[in-house]
Formats: structure tokens, sequence, C-alpha cells
């Protein structure tokens, strides 16, 4: 037994491992990582492990130490170097490693970094995370001596990213890769794409200097909102800091959010796989659920988180699966993890093969209104003990609902959801109805269950 190590409390997530550097994260805990995270997989009878890192400031230093305890612990690293998440999870299937590490602070301010893990072919998340930091605490480390070895997979991933793309009719597409990691493979599809294509941010750089890279969040897309109408393109799409969460906007500017892109996306996997399961996570819109059911497909509500999405869609042997975060996940001719570039080509897909432009698929859209995703403080003592108290007084008032994360409600004017987050000290809140009057009602129905649990309600 050797000297343990802790992390600091809030680095280990449900999800990731993640942190700011130089304030919870630092390469001591990147280097206990990488020896535990080592040991676990050569516990299974596994020797390899791919490594790869995104565009921040910290990335390249962090990888260096991971790479170090991973080969402490006996492990032969296979490092990718600097690309989007995709990349590196495209790595471990074509290398066929025994797992894989992402170094990447994803959508995160410029200070903050983590990993991403994958131990085989699955997610690595959870109870999992746990283990890890108990197996670090205990100094559990497998001693052991391995080796490093450079791999050139950007060309191979991405003659895969464009091997199933249509021929038809070429597209004028606006791409904003927001300065991260997925912006040198960007330019690379989009030069091999019929069309025009303008590129934004494509430079890869930890500062972010232009907007934050969140799609998801209306505000850093004025960018490619402003270029779609300056340019007069067919559509424009985004990506997060490390590649795996998207957000698209039609020709006229209008966000098509993720359960929406879904809508379009999942009718097209229905037609040649009629009857698969889709799944989507508890924020995605009633009309999502009702539409993959309209195209004869089976719908599936389940957990926010796109590792528990992920494992879900694997042992439902689903197609296609998504959430309202932006991560969208094909298994059909994929891999079945989320990768925002292969999204977006298999949105033009769509399109190239088609002759209706992507403005008039969004206006054949069901239209609904809602409330943002609203999140606001509860501390991590209060905030499942809340969702819980809720549950039950709904429970036993016989209302429809659902309980598979936290609590959604259906009623004649729509739904409402409440649920703990799991990687902060928030409660999340959402609202969606038919009409106005109607999304008012559901409003006022979630602010009064709060109040009934002593906690003041969000603004909306």
């Amino acid at each position: 037994m050797m000297a343990g190590h802790k992390f600091h409390p809030t680095v280990l997530r449900e999800y990731d491992i993640r942190g700011i550097v130089g304030k919870t994260l630092s390469t001591e805990d990147a280097r206990a990582i990488g020896r535990t995270f080592g040991t676990i997989v050569g516990a299974k009878g596994g020797r390899r492990v791919a490594l790869g890192y995104d565009g921040r400031h910290s990335s390249p230093s962090l990888a260096d130490a991971i790479a170090e305890g991973l080969m402490a612990s006996g492990i032969d690293v296979e490092r990718t170097g600097r690309g989007p998440t995709p990349m590196l999870y495209f790595a471990v299937y074509e290398l066929d490693t025994d797992g894989g590490i992402q170094i990447t602070g994803s959508h995160n301010p410029p200070d903050y970094n983590g990993f991403k893990l994958m131990l085989g072919k699955k997610g690595f998340f959870g109870a999992d995370i746990q283990k890890l930091g108990k197996m670090a605490a205990d100094g559990a480390y497998a001693v052991g001596k391995g080796s490093s070895r450079s791999h050139d997979v950007t060309g191979r991933y991405i003659d895969r990213l464009l091997r199933d793309f249509p021929a038809g009719r070429a597209l004028n597409v606006a791409w904003d890769a927001g300065n991260g990691a997925a912006g040198e493979i960007m330019t690379a599809v989009t030069k091999r794409l019929p069309g025009r294509h303008v590129l934004m941010f494509e430079t890869i750089d930890g500062d972010f200097p232009n907007h934050h890279p969140d799609p998801t969040v209306a505000e850093n897309l004025g960018d490619i909102i402003a270029a779609v109408k300056r340019e007069r393109l067919d559509l424009g799409v985004a990506f997060d800091g490390d590649g795996d969460r998207v957000g698209v906007v039609d020709g006229k500017g209008r966000i098509l959010w993720a359960d929406q892109l879904m809508m379009i996306l999942a009718e097209d996997v229905l037609r040649e796989r009629p009857g698969a399961t889709i799944i989507a996570d508890v924020k995605s819109s009633q009309a999502l659920f009702d539409e993959i059911a309209r195209h004869g497909g089976r719908p599936l509500m389940w957990k926010t988180g796109h590792s528990l999405i992920k494992s879900k869609m694997a042992e439902l042997d689903s197609p296609f699966a998504g959430e309202m975060s932006g991560h969208i996940f094909f298994a059909d001719r994929w891999y079945g993890f989320d990768d925002a570039l292969y999204v977006a080509l298999r949105l033009l897909a769509i399109l190239v093969r088609g002759s209706t432009d992507l403005s008039t698929m969004f206006d054949r859209l069901p239209q609904l209104v809602s409330t943002p995703e609203l999140r606001f403080p509860c501390s991590e003592e209060h905030k499942f003990k809340a969702v819980a108290e809720v549950a039950e007084r709904l429970r036993s008032a016989g209302a429809d609902m659902s309980d598979i994360d936290g609590v959604r409600v259906k009623t004649a004017d729509g739904w409402w959801l409440l649920r703990a987050s799991n990687t902060q000290d928030v409660l999340v809140a959402r609202c969606e109805a038919s009409s106005r009057q109607g999304l008012e009602r559901l409003k006022g129905a979630l602010v009064a269950e709060l109040g009934r649990s002593g906690i003041a309600a969000p603004t909306f």
C-alpha cells in the first residue's frame, strides 16, 4: 500500500472529474487519477488506454501527468494528441484500447479543466468515480512500467465522419467552433463538403476570446445567427468547448433547441429503423416523445446525464438518443457516443438528400411555449430531500407524474419538472404548455409546491 491521495471534495462529479486549475485541481490530482484508473484497467485484464486532450492551456500538462500515472501502474498509453472529446472516443474503438481518458473542461470557463473516462467501450461515471476516489485515498495502486506511443488518428476520424455522407444538393452553412477543440477537425471536414461554408472562431484558443463555448445558451449563438442572416445561408451549426454538444440555427436565424433538432433526426432514423426505441431526457419537450411515437418509434423518457443516457442506449440497443443539454447520440451507423460534428453531418445529410430547407422543417414542428431551464440554489443536504417531499405529496394526491429523475408532472395544460442537479448545489425546473395561460398555471403549481417545502421560487 502506497501513500494515498485525496481530491478536493468538489472534484469527483457524477459524470466526470472536474475542477478549477490551481485551486481545486492540480497535476498531482491528474497523476493520481492516472495511477488509480490504470490500476482499475489492469485489474480487468486491460493493458492499453487512449489519451487525448482539448485546447485549454492547462490540458497538455494534465495529459502528461495522467500519462505518468498510467505508466506507473503498468499501462501502455496510446496518445492521440489535441482534439475534440469524440475523437478520443473514436480512438478507443479504432485503436481497440481497454479504456480512454480525455482531458477537457468541456463548456466551462477557461480556468476549469477535467477528465472524461471510458472503461472498455463504456462510460465510467457515478459509483465508478467514487470508487476511484476511495482507491486513491487508500493508495491502492498497482505498480508496473508502461510505455507511451503517439498516434495520429485525425485523418481516420475525418474519413469516418464523412464516410456515409450522401451526394445531393449543395448547402451554404455557417460553422462556429467557439475557439474550442473541434475547430481543426471542423475546418478539415468542411473542405470536403460541397457548397459554401463560412467558418467562425475555428482557431483553437483556450481563452475563448470571442464567446463562451456553450451553444445551449442563446447569447452564445449571437455571432452565428448574425452570420446566417448576413450571408443568407441555409443554416448554422455551433459546438461546445470539446465538441460533444451541438447547437443549430435555421436560415432565418431561429434557434432549434436540442429536443427540436431531435424531432427531425428521429424521423429520419425511424424511416430505416421502424419501431426502434428512441431515448430523451426528462427535460425534453413532450412534443418530442409524441413525434417519436407518431413516426412509429417507441419513445422512452430517461434520466438527465450524458453518461446515463449512453448506458441506457446500450442496454436497450437504441439507435438514437439525446438530451436538452445538446448531447445527441447515434448508434445508427455510428458508435453510440455523443459527437456534435457527426450530428451536424447527419442533419446536413437529411437536407442534402431532400428538397426542404431547415426553416420549413422548423415551421412544421409543434409550436409550444416553455420556460428556459431554471436553476436556483439549494444546498446539497436539502435538494434531494425537497424533491422527494414534492414527489410524495403529488403521489398522495394522485397526480399524473413520473419520478424517474426528480418529478415531472403532466396536466391538461402541459407539464412541469423539478429535479436535483447531480453536479451542483441547485434545483432545476422547467415548464411547457400549449398556451401562455397554461404556462402561467403550470408555473403557479410549481411555485406552490416549492413553497410547501420551504423553498423560495425562482424568477420566471
